[in-house]
């Protein structure tokens, strides 16, 4: 199940405790080794399970995003968006990779955001395992609450490993997913303006 995401007292947004158990990791990459017919005493397999266990870690352990706003003193009323924000997740389904980038848009209110902030956000929900369309709705659902912005936009495009590696084996194939929630899902030009903007 996906971590919630929650906005601390702080002002820090958080997607809950890792839970990850370091030498329980090792063991684990260990027996598995084994279940794979190898020897873990060769000698390019002995430290494999720390490091295996420490670069799961690394990928899905997330640095706090505290979700500053500032007052719309200008009553900007136009799109904000920052594109082609590179990421990387972990699919639930296989634990391989899958990397890309994600647009991400908002229409503003009352309050704007840090565009820095967009890809923390981004950051924080692909340090995961994850789903793709998981991943996209989570943006941006998480910009929606907190920013109260008029309209969210989010599309992201990435290439699946485990669609490159295995199975069908198509390298360079991406897929693409979109959330439009407020006017960027029910105003057809503020829709159209995002969509051109990101799929140039």
């Amino acid at each position: 199940m996906a971590r919630a995401a929650s906005l601390q007292a702080d002002g820090v947004l958080r997607a809950g405790p890792s839970g990850i158990d370091l030498l329980g990791a090792e063991q684990a990459v260990r027996d598995l080794l084994r279940a794979l017919g190898r020897d873990n005493r060769e000698p390019g397999l002995r430290d494999t399970p720390r490091r295996v266990a420490a670069a799961f870690a690394e990928l899905l352990t997330h640095e706090p995003v505290s979700l500053t706003t500032f007052a719309n003193d200008s009553g900007y009323d136009e799109l904000v968006v920052v594109g082609d924000i590179p990421f990387h997740s972990l699919c639930m389904h296989h634990l391989l990779p899958f990397h890309g980038v994600a647009h991400v848009a908002y229409l503003p209110g009352e309050r704007i955001i840090g565009l820095s902030k967009l890809a923390r956000v981004v950051e924080l929900f692909a340090r995961e395992l994850q789903l793709q369309e998981r991943l996209t709705m989570q943006v941006a659902s998480c910009l929606q609450e907190h920013l109260r912005p008029k309209g969210v936009g989010v599309v992201i495009e990435a290439e699946h490993m485990c669609m490159s590696l295995r199975g069908v084996q198509k390298a360079g194939t991406r897929t693409t997913t979109s959330a439009l929630l407020g006017l960027l899902r029910d105003d057809a030009r503020t829709r159209q303006e995002f969509l051109s903007l990101v799929t140039k």
